[in-house]
């Protein structure tokens, strides 16, 4: 079983952990509707996609008041 020999130091595990960031996503403008959208992917609020719908959105659901 792999056991560490030696402790790692402070500086070795910071080096190691430099690439563990999280990034945001990238946002870009949909053509179609100018909302924001992740690059090469299908408009989640038009679903058009390269200039085509590609997505068939359901329309949202409208609350009704709770009856007693």
């Amino acid at each position: 079983m792999g056991v560490p020999k030696r402790r790692v130091s402070r500086a070795r595990q910071g080096d190691r952990r430099a690439h563990h960031a999280l990034t945001l996503p990238q946002l870009e403008d949909c053509p179609h509707c100018h909302q924001k959208k992740r690059a090469h992917r299908a408009c989640p609020n038009c679903g058009f996609y390269a200039g085509r719908p590609v997505l068939e959105l359901k329309p949202p659901k409208e609350e009704s008041s709770p009856q007693a």
